[in-house]
């Protein structure tokens, strides 16, 4: 079971996938005479559809013998601005990925994600500040929000916080001068956070956010990704202004 991330042309009608599995993380294969218009492959070798993949592993790569696909994201093909979400998270899921590496939590969040896209029901700058958070939290590198990063106070949802990307997490006021560069946030920001990071991935695209939630998370999200991310994402340009 598996969602492809992307493809690349190979020689005159063939393509080169990469599919994030359940069961065997992120695999390369070659989906022979893909291009080719009356082919079997041509329509689930492409981004976003997922379903059942059959492959051969061989000496050094795969190959994609046949597909049973069960959602092709149709509707989110159809909005430049959904696909290009949807290829962001694609590409970061990417980043995550490793082969013979279990990956049941990850897909499952890029599903979800994609399927909030599709229906639109809640902003897509809040899916994507949690789907940016929650893929951290499963990969291990997600900050911590439940008690003081220096003192191991409990976290007051009632009281503001200031939060310290270098420290990785939230800062009671007692610890917070003995770290510069600290910022505050809103109460409802840090149970926003809390939320993310306890919640089940198919509940977490239900509940709505204030604009002042929205713009702290997005100042954390890119302070954050900044300092953990080794790499910059290709698909972001998209959303840069000209």
């Amino acid at each position: 079971m598996g969602m492809v991330l992307s493809t690349m042309p190979i020689g005159d009608y063939d393509r080169r996938v990469v599919i994030l599995t359940k069961e065997c993380g992120k695999i390369s294969a070659f989906a022979k005479g893909a291009r080719r218009p009356n082919s079997a492959l041509l329509a689930c070798s492409q981004p976003f559809t997922f379903g059942q993949f059959t492959l051969l592993q061989g000496r050094s790569s795969y190959n994609l013998l046949s597909a049973d696909i069960s959602n092709y994201f149709t509707d989110l093909r159809e909005d430049l601005d959904s696909v290009a979400m949807a290829m962001y998270f694609c590409e970061f899921a990417d980043y995550y990925g490793r082969e013979n590496v279990e990956a049941t939590q990850m897909l499952k969040l890029l599903y979800q994600s994609l399927r909030a896209l599709s229906k639109k029901t809640i902003e897509q700058r809040l899916i994507r500040y949690i789907f940016e958070q929650k893929i951290m939290v499963v990969n291990g590198e997600g900050p911590q929000v439940f008690s003081c990063v220096k003192c191991n106070e409990e976290v007051n949802c009632e009281k503001s916080y200031a939060f310290n990307v270098r420290e990785g997490g939230v800062i009671c006021d007692s610890c917070k001068r003995q770290y510069p560069g600290s910022f505050y946030l809103q109460p409802a920001t840090i149970y926003t956070l809390q939320f993310i990071e306890a919640q089940t991935i198919e509940k977490l695209f239900t509940f709505r956010v204030s604009e002042g939630v929205l713009e702290e998370l997005a100042r954390l999200n890119e302070q954050y990704l900044d300092t953990y991310i080794d790499r910059k994402f290709r698909s972001l340009k998209m959303f840069e202004p000209f």
